[in-house]
């Protein structure tokens, strides 16, 4: 039996009805690569199931404390019933983008139960009028709680569903998941006392290893050497969310993601998504006279996983405040802007210690965050005080070679993440064999026209690539032009330097003749 960390469990407590704490994958599968040309709905039960009973975080329920004094715990019961986690679904005819994009809005708006080990799988068949993909294809949707995962960890366990060739082949030994005893009432409220009393030496021994690094990043704020994102405008983003969603997403070749980025020296692919997302953001708020004149701020979780913590499940992540730059029009001025405010946020990042605020999490008072967080979603309290950020971008990279779940090939993977009272948008970035994807998740009552947001994403990586591509044909112009004077430079110079040589000797031929005559007059 495991305890939840403090970090995994805030997001238990923020949890309301209307603001379900899950992260979900949306992946898109050609079966014609598998066997046969098809798949099976009972052969991805088999397959899920026999590789998510070594998962031990797919295969765990909570065990809450009596009275919540301390953070529940993760416990093996050895029960798993997978008809019940791995369910089976069909879009009506004729199954487009925008029929599966409200099948998702709808799953992804519902709880998961905590009585269940938290994570739910969908299959999804009758994809049968989407672009670029033969019929026949199918989605798997995968729910599962943050408490549980988070992008990296997610990673780890999509990696552990999928295979590198069709016809890999399981192990067929049965794996047995582990069985433990369930706890007594006396024995949690035992263990909750025990933590009450360690807490203020772990407590103690954490801030020795902090206060340093916040002291020097203080200073070095107060001295201009750093700077921190301080004036964030409250938005329709920023009010308290309905019980709906919405979900959408665009895909672009990641080889014109790196073209944009290689056009700003030092600018990086995450830089690139803020950028389109800043310039959607100024285009949606635009069209609804809502574009306040300060630039919106994202908060853009950091992995802050070492080796030995791979595998391990949970939440290991920081996170730091940058802005998206909706404040300007040009987006190769934009693109530069987010540029230098990613690095000054990283370096304020690095100077506090990106794993220090992770560490606070584990002195979340577990009692008084769940009250807190239904109180302050009831009153409306978040529409009182100033936002910290106006939405959620989040960057998990993916592999770049083709993977195969049940033989069939993945061919598309989308993101969607949590959205609560005071940040109603979030935004998945993920990667994936060549291909660069942006999702949203937003609420159904804020952002009622998903469409026109993606099309203001569309819209935004259009200026963007235009006006990089004019950058980078004018550098090749200039480099060109550059080559050819020094060409014509060096022609010059070798003509020259040949004109001298043979001036030379014309002028020493006659004097050597001279010379010879004078020696041999009579």
């Amino acid at each position: 039996m495991r305890q939840l960390t403090g970090l995994d469990a805030s997001f238990l407590y923020l949890e309301t009805p209307n603001a379900p704490m899950h992260i979900s994958g949306l992946a898109i599968y050609d079966p014609s690569t598998a066997p046969g040309g098809a798949v099976r709905f009972k052969q991805i039960i088999d397959n899920t199931t026999r590789r998510i009973k070594r998962l031990p975080t797919m295969s765990q329920r909570l065990v809450t404390v009596p009275m919540g004094l301390d953070h529940p715990y993760w416990m093996a019961d050895g029960t798993f019933d997978p008809e019940f986690h791995i369910r089976h679904l069909a879009l009506p005819k004729p199954g487009d983008w925008r029929q599966l994009c409200i099948l998702i809005s709808r799953i992804h708006a519902r709880p998961l139960d905590r009585k269940r080990p938290l994570w739910e799988l969908y299959v999804i068949e009758g994809l049968d009028n989407m672009e670029h993909l033969p019929k026949g294809s199918f989605a798997i949707f995968t729910k599962m709680h943050h408490a549980a995962v988070d992008g990296a960890s997610g990673t780890e366990i999509t990696a552990a569903l999928h295979d590198l060739s069709p016809d890999a082949h399981l192990d067929a030994e049965p794996y047995a998941v582990p069985v433990e005893n369930e706890p007594t009432t006396a024995e949690l409220l035992i263990r909750a006392q025990v933590n009450a009393v360690k807490q203020p030496f772990r407590f103690i021994s954490v801030a020795r290893n902090t206060v340093p690094g916040f002291a020097q990043a203080y200073t070095r704020l107060r001295k201009g050497e750093l700077h921190r994102v301080a004036s964030i405008p409250r938005t329709r983003f920023n009010g308290k969310v309905s019980p709906h969603r919405v979900f959408n997403a665009v895909h672009f070749p990641l080889d014109e993601i790196k073209g944009i980025k290689n056009a700003v020296p030092g600018a990086t692919v995450n830089d690139v998504a803020i950028t389109v997302v800043g310039g959607a953001l100024r285009k949606y708020l635009l069209d609804k006279d809502e574009l306040p004149p300060e630039s919106l701020a994202a908060m853009a979780p950091i992995n802050v996983r070492d080796t030995k913590e791979k595998g391990t499940g949970g939440n290991i992540v920081s996170a730091m405040t940058v802005q998206v730059r909706s404040d300007i029009d040009n987006p190769v001025d934009r693109l530069k802007a987010v540029h230098a405010g990613t690095a000054e946020a990283k370096e304020l990042s690095n100077a506090v210690g990106a794993k220090s605020m992770t560490d606070y999490t584990q002195f979340i008072p577990s009692t008084l965050t769940a009250q807190a967080a239904r109180l302050a979603s009831r009153w409306g309290l978040l529409n009182r005080v100033s936002p910290i950020y106006n939405c959620v971008i989040t960057n998990v990279p993916g592999p770049q070679i083709p993977l195969y779940n049940t033989g069939a090939r993945l061919v598309a993977n989308y993101g969607t993440g949590p959205i609560l009272d005071g940040m109603a948008l979030f935004h998945a970035i993920t990667s994936y064999c060549g291909d660069f994807a942006i999702s949203a998740t937003s609420c159904r009552q804020i952002m009622p026209d998903p469409d026109f947001y993606r099309q203001c994403l569309l819209d935004s990586f259009t200026e963007l690539k235009q006006a990089t591509d004019k950058i980078v044909a004018r550098a090749g112009k200039n480099a060109r032009l550059a080559r050819q004077a020094s060409k014509k430079a060096r022609a010059k110079a070798k003509a020259k330097s040949k004109a001298k040589t043979g001036a030379g000797k014309k002028t020493s031929s006659p004097r050597r003749t001279s010379t010879a005559r004078t020696a041999t007059a009579p």
